[in-house]
């Protein structure tokens, strides 16, 4: 007897967690993760420690930004069954490197590596980069507004760099009498212009010739680099000497240098050639590294790998210069790799019509230098087109910046474009609404969710009736709203690629208590049968909302059932069905002081015309199959 006894009980155990897990499910699908939480806990504490309800508390956990309680349960299952999928071994990851376990994360990371190569949020890991999940995880599209420079002349003009708020170019729009024979365009000179940014506008100020005597010179001048502290400039120049003329090698060509000038008083003085320039080859465009201990620079001399190849060399502490060493086959190719930059985080960003292009030259981006060996990214549309697309420059901090191209429709055979490079943006607003009078309500939680379920974004509106979120385009979102005493409800948000875009989603809330009820959706049973179905639990679940949050309100329940059957059995049938509610409310903590009653009316209460004999659906019959809750005192 007693071990049928025992057995049993495993069984009601069983079933009581079997059934709180599939409402803990229920919660979790429509982002309820704090009840959720409560749920799967319990049934946690009951026995059950399926993967399903450990990997579900570190999902809930996890997309209620609690990392800590995310990485205990995701351990929790992986410590249990050793494997688990590839999304759940990476949320760990990120939970771990969260909470700062940053070896234990990349413990993991090399275990992703090892059981899913496929993965591709592998690619590019490199277990020193903190920011490497943000990284992996950033999908944001970007807005990318395109002008031409108001500095462009009719001639050639390219090559912007900025430093201390001045911005240095080349142009040949000067009025030399000497030609340039390959496009009867003046010779090239440095300019330079005052410039600001406001809200990702750039104003310029009037243009000049760069603030130097020793610079321009009736030849070829272009590319600029300016140290950090602003006290050295490289620039490119053509092969001349002393007499300012042209230099010729044995083949009758005339090749770039690169020259350094020192600022003194004010003004670029003391122009020197760099020792690596050679009068058989070109070296040119000139480029720093952020700590400004190496230069980069473009040359055809023997021993590269295409036309011309980019090239770095060390800056040493006493101004002199290493061995010039090629950048390698990430970057260089059989084509041309021309115009480097740098951009603070050290992304290099050059051009070249050697990788896989739009046509001509086109720009890349790279992350060779920060120790990443893969392939180029070429920048697309719009920085790059079917012709020449080259010298790119970006402010990391204000994302604004400036690339040269001979595009049609320009003002001259080569513009400079600035460019606003921003994400995408739209606005999900609205506001919150009674369903039974329509009114505004203020003091509601509104949560924005994400196409995973991870909430992004909680608010309180506090004394207003009105929410917005700033979100990225193209994706879905869900805002779910909630009040005290007011049932939680939920719109979906498809943005769009139209920045700036505001997507109106004002969000009902049913009142849990109207007049002397708690009203919620109408609690069904099965035909014939009593138990509390999965979806009447949920419903139940606002009950006791209301009751924890009113901890002096006292109820009473009625049941009723539909005609089939005899009057006499479903008197009963309904009772129990009160008094299996009034039960379930005990199971979840409240007390039972607090329920004043329970009771069955039978089909002595029907809400339509389905009496004894009258044939009816069966979505007909269950209407009549509910119960009601009556607030007695409070």
């Amino acid at each position: 007897m007693k071990t049928k006894f025992l057995a049993l009980s495993f069984i009601l155990i069983g079933t009581l967690s079997f059934a709180q897990v599939k409402l803990a499910d229920k919660f979790f699908k429509n982002y309820g993760y704090v009840k959720a939480i409560e749920l799967y806990e319990k049934a946690v504490e009951k026995g059950d420690s399926s993967d399903h309800v450990l990997t579900r508390l570190g999902d809930a956990y996890y997309n209620n930004s609690k990392s800590e309680e995310a990485a205990r349960w995701y351990g929790a299952a992986l410590s249990k069954y050793n494997r688990l999928e590839a999304e759940y071994l990476y949320k760990y990851i990120q939970s771990l490197r969260s909470i700062g376990e940053f070896e234990e994360a990349d413990k993991w990371f090399k275990e992703l590596m090892a059981v899913h190569k496929g993965d591709s949020r592998l690619k590019g890991y490199n277990p020193d980069e903190v920011d490497i999940y943000d990284k992996l995880t950033s999908k944001n599209e970007l807005v990318v507004n395109v002008e031409n420079a108001p500095f462009n002349s009719e001639n050639s003009d390219f090559g912007a760099y900025v430093h201390n708020n001045t911005v240095y170019f080349a142009s040949a729009s000067g009025e030399g009498e000497k030609l340039y024979s390959w496009n009867r365009e003046p010779f090239l000179d440095l300019y330079e212009a005052s410039i600001s940014v406001s809200d990702g506008v750039l104003n310029f100020g009037p243009v000049s010739t760069i603030n130097s005597e020793e610079i321009n010179s009736d030849y070829h001048e272009a590319a600029v680099a300016i140290t950090n502290d602003g006290k050295t400039l490289y620039f490119t120049r053509d092969n001349v000497n002393k007499r300012n003329r042209l230099k010729y090698d044995k083949k009758g060509t005339t090749h770039l240098k690169i020259y350094k000038a020192k600022l003194v008083d004010s003004i670029w003085a003391e122009v020197e050639e760099l020792p690596f320039n050679d009068d058989v080859y070109s070296t040119g465009h000139p480029a720093l590294s952020p700590d400004n201990k190496t230069l980069y620079f473009v040359s055809d001399r023997e021993g590269g790998i295409g036309q011309t190849d980019i090239y770095s060399v060390s800056i040493n502490e006493d101004g002199s210069y290493g061995t010039p060493e090629n950048l390698g086959e990430f970057v260089n190719t059989e084509g041309r790799e021309m115009f480097p930059f740098i951009a603070k985080d050290s992304t290099l960003y050059f051009s070249s019509d050697g990788h896989l292009n739009l046509g001509l030259l086109d720009i890349f981006k790279s992350n060779i230098l920060k120790g990443e060996r893969s392939e180029p990214e070429n920048l697309g549309s719009p920085y790059n087109s079917g012709y020449d697309d080259f010298a790119f420059f970006i402010n990391s901090e204000e994302q604004v910046g400036f690339f040269s191209s001979n595009r049609p429709d320009g003002k001259g055979s080569d513009d400079i474009y600035t460019f606003d490079s921003r994400p995408c943006k739209e606005i999900i607003a609205g506001s919150i609404k009674d369903s039974e009078t329509g009114i505004l309500l203020s003091g509601a939680v509104v949560r924005l969710i994400d196409e995973t379920g991870k909430i992004i974004e909680e608010v309180n509106t506090e004394d207003k009736s009105d929410y917005s979120f700033t979100v990225d385009c193209n994706k879905t979102y869900t805002v779910v709203a909630s009040k005290m005493d007011y049932k939680e409800n939920q719109v979906t948000v498809n943005t769009t690629d139209d920045n700036n875009k505001v997507n109106s989603a004002d969000i009902v809330l049913t009142p849990l208590i109207i007049d002397n009820q708690i009203v919620i959706n109408p609690i069904f049973f099965d035909f014939d049968k009593w138990n509390i179905r999965t979806d009447a639990q949920y419903e139940l679940e606002n009950i006791v909302d209301v009751l924890r949050k009113h901890p002096t309100m006292v109820i009473k329940i009625e049941s009723h059932t539909d005609s089939r059957g005899g009057d006499r059995y479903n008197m009963k049938l309904s009772d129990r069905r009160a008094k299996s509610t009034r039960d379930y409310l005990i199971s979840r903590g409240i007390d039972p002081n607090r329920i004043e009653s329970a009771i069955g009316y039978g089909e002595t209460q029907l809400l339509n015309n389905c009496s004894n004999g009258v044939k009816c659906s069966e979505e007909e019959h269950q209407m009549n199959r509910r119960s009601y809750f009556y607030i007695v005192s409070e």
